[in-house]
């Protein structure tokens, strides 16, 4: 991605006059400017993720000289800044190797899913925080970052992540009032959840069903919990995002499925109890038109009667 931006900012100031008109193009930003002027409104999220990328902004152009980048972040704050829910950073949009793209693939599907639980709402700083720092690991991570500094914002993002997941299951606070029976729709919310209420979630690299690390310590979760709590049927459902054409999406849910379901056998798990299905592109977790690689929607879905 920077490789493009850094073309296309090149081509434009010469076109401008040269050496001496690029050097004095580089010395203004306007959009850095703008959002360091900017009053944010909104969300409460949309106004600290426009202050994490003012921060974001002004690093990358004081610190580390990123001009390219620097105003690609600016533009999301003032985007963010309007008010404007903002997304992370597409993983097709940088240059990164298979590996980087896969972890970083299954990292931006655990905060789409977060946010689509509710997670810009219950934590709107934490959420910001860990979508500015997933931004960041990702523009380090085209640059190959291998010292421990430079993947600080990887540490970070899992760290944030993690805190607003935490939040999002977290029962209800120790003040509040006790409640001993099920209520109005028969749950007791002060039990252990339900193995039937238990969802796990394998993300997938675009048009692959390789099954990842991240993906691989899931189902090393799943095995484990069936282990220990035995349900009666494992639901295996294969879902893709809505690139490509619907028959062969739905192919390769199937083969996503049976992959996560051949994972589970290997970790002991019976086969009998497995049951799996399909659902193409029909049930997307993030509503996308036709013909968008979304992360989160490439992913099965394990869930326990």
């Amino acid at each position: 991605m920077k490789t493009l931006r850094n073309m296309i900012l090149t081509a434009g100031l010469l076109a401008l006059g040269g050496t001496t008109s690029a050097c004095t193009a580089f010395t203004s930003f306007s959009e850095v400017e703008a959002l360091n002027d900017a009053q944010a409104v909104g969300s409460p999220f949309t106004q600290a993720l426009a202050g994490e990328y003012r921060q974001f902004a002004n690093s990358e152009l004081k610190d580390m000289f990123d001009y390219p980048d620097a105003l690609h972040f600016a533009r999301k704050g003032l985007a963010a800044a309007s008010g404007e829910n903002v997304l992370p950073e597409p993983v097709v949009d940088w240059n990164l190797s298979e590996e980087h793209i896969r972890e970083l693939s299954a990292a931006r599907g655990r905060l789409i899913v977060a946010y689509d639980l509710g997670g810009r709402e219950v934590a709107p700083e934490i959420a910001a925080k860990a979508q500015a720092k997933f931004d960041c690991w990702i523009e380090g991570q085209e640059e190959d970052w291998s010292d421990a500094e430079g993947m600080a914002c990887k540490d970070e993002f899992l760290k944030y992540v993690s805190q607003l997941e935490g939040m999002l299951q977290a029962p209800e606070p120790a003040a509040a009032p006790q409640i001993t029976d099920t209520g109005a729709f028969g749950v007791d919310p002060n039990a252990p959840m339900a193995a039937e209420n238990a969802m796990y979630l394998v993300f997938f690299n675009w048009d692959s069903s390789d099954l990842g690390s991240g993906a691989l310590n899931v189902l090393d979760a799943v095995a484990d919990e069936v282990s220990k709590n035995p349900p009666t049927t494992i639901n295996v459902v294969g879902h893709t995002d809505t690139s490509g054409p619907d028959q062969y999406n739905q192919r390769l849910a199937f083969k996503r499925a049976n992959n996560v379901k051949d994972a589970l056998v290997q970790r002991g798990v019976d086969p009998a109890l497995i049951m799996v299905d399909a659902k193409g592109e029909t049930e997307l977790l993030v509503e996308t038109p036709d013909n968008i690689r979304e992360p989160a929607n490439r992913r099965v879905n394990i869930s326990f009667n």
